[in-house]
């Protein structure tokens, strides 16, 4: 007799069709957003609507370079997936899968693991894996190999090195500078910045990413319907065939001498080189070397990396041309996320917002009420980065009013944060092109994941809160 799916498997089936009929596009949510914190600042702040509309023109840019930040992390996470090198790698990690249950559960533990590392690397990378063993596992649910690459964005890439919040907090000028002010508290944190070792590398930061990890895993092997109930690619129309790892078009006949240099490894060695020597010496003069990881320096040191398995500019120039269209969304979004943090500190609404986070909350509890409010707004702001500009200045104002430990507001922010990229479609759209589904394909195991993870989230951020103390 056939196995028939379980109770987990057959919520995930079900939970599917639901989620493609009701979440609407996130370029919505960025509008919808605007528009309720112009209205609350009407009735919550003296400012008159030009006032406001002032306060949103003036701020619409200031996001411009952490807006390219952003960009680049998903650019030079792409470039790396898709490098030669990592197509063998990942050809060989595929053939470790040998049934449907261990082949989800595979490019689950992959999916978790590399998105500490760098969320955009890890989508390119899990998607391609995912399809990778598509090829080989007969009988494998193409759905749930899908979602399981989705899960390190849905789960533990906010406490990584690629963690936006905790990346802005450690950066000199990824904020406004009223943000830092704020942040600040005339001096108590020094200009306002709170280091890796004070947010992502704190030990109860690395025991809540475990615990996620096994908490993923085991709903996954739980939601992976049986062979005789999987829809696998073949039975969805979608052909396997091409390999993801594209190399870019080879000149025919002799290269001429304009085109050597673009054909040969020599630059690429050069510039890595180069590369490579900075780095080194970057990390060798700062005092603290977790305290020096910046945006900028993990863009950088991923693109030399980026260029080394490239190894010829031509084959890099590709590599970075097929990763530009998964930015679109963080360029056209962005501006609109910059605009409402305007109007939340130009008219004072985040010290509004601050007291009644006050007024619910005690420094035992406020944690949880971060994550929480974190997950909520995530699913109308679903970018990490720009929702913390939005969040930042009330929530950091209100942790020093119920004197909580900054970092853990920042890691409880992000721990939040990530539960709403279950429910919100806007970071898978970059490989769902991929793997040809829609969002309405994978939702409903990412939901099941998200039901399951959300309590363990509001536990761990509540239990471990209590063995810190403020401000760092």
């Amino acid at each position: 007799m056939d196995e028939q799916p379980g109770l987990v498997a057959r919520a995930a089936l079900r939970l599917t069709a639901w989620t493609e009929r009701w979440i609407p596009d996130a370029f919505i949510f960025a509008l919808l957003a605007t528009v309720l914190v112009f209205g609350a600042a009407l009735i919550w702040t003296p400012s008159s609507p030009l006032q406001v509309v002032d306060a949103w023109g003036n701020g619409f840019w200031d996001l411009i370079p952490f807006t390219l930040q952003m960009s680049l992390i998903i650019i030079t996470g792409h470039v790396l997936a898709t490098s030669a090198p990592m197509g063998r790698a990942i050809r060989g990690i595929a053939g470790w899968a040998r049934t449907p249950r261990g082949a989800v559960v595979l490019v689950t533990v992959f999916a978790l693991a590399t998105s500490w590392f760098n969320w955009g690397f890890s989508l390119v990378f899990s998607a391609v894996l995912a399809r990778e063993v598509a090829r080989r596992v007969a009988g494998v649910d193409y759905r749930a190999l899908a979602a399981a690459s989705m899960l390190g964005i849905g789960s533990i890439w906010a406490q990584g090195l690629s963690g936006s919040a905790a990346l802005q907090m450690a950066t000199p000028g990824a904020l406004q500078p009223p943000i830092r002010d704020i942040v600040a508290a005339g001096g108590i944190v020094p200009g306002g910045l709170i280091p890796f070792r004070h947010t992502i590398f704190l030990w109860q930061s690395v025991v809540s990413v475990v615990i996620e990890i096994c908490v993923v895993v085991i709903v996954m092997w739980l939601a992976t319907p049986p062979a005789a109930k999987a829809k696998t690619a073949a039975m969805m129309g979608i052909d396997l065939g091409k390999s993801e790892i594209a190399e870019p078009p080879k000149p025919s006949g002799p290269i001429p001498p304009g085109a050597w240099l673009e054909h040969s490894p020599l630059l690429n060695w050069l510039v890595a080189l180069m590369g490579v020597v900075f780095i080194a010496r970057y990390f060798n003069r700062a005092p603290e070397p977790l305290n020096a990881i910046t945006i900028n320096i993990l863009n950088l040191t991923f693109l030399i990396v980026g260029v080394l398995l490239h190894r010829t500019p031509a084959r890099l120039m590709h590599a970075v041309q097929a990763a530009t269209p998964a930015v679109w969304g963080v360029i056209l979004q962005f501006p609109f996320y910059a605009g409402i943090a305007a109007i939340i500190t130009a008219t004072h609404l985040n010290e509004r917002l601050a007291n009644a986070f006050v007024s619910i909350s005690s420094p035992g509890s406020f944690p949880a009420v971060v994550a929480i409010y974190s997950a909520v707004l995530g699913v109308f702001v679903p970018s990490g980065g720009s929702k913390w500009v939005i969040e930042a200045p009330y929530v950091m104002q209100a942790a020093h009013e119920l004197k909580v430990h900054l970092g853990w507001i920042v890691a409880s922010y992000d721990l939040g944060e990530a539960l709403a990229n279950l429910l919100q479609p806007f970071w898978m759209l970059p490989t769902l092109g991929i793997f040809g589904l829609r969002a309405r394909d994978v939702m409903g195991y990412t939901f099941i994941v998200f039901l399951a993870l959300a309590p363990v989230v509001i536990l761990l951020v509540t239990l471990l809160g209590a063995t810190l103390r403020y401000p760092l």
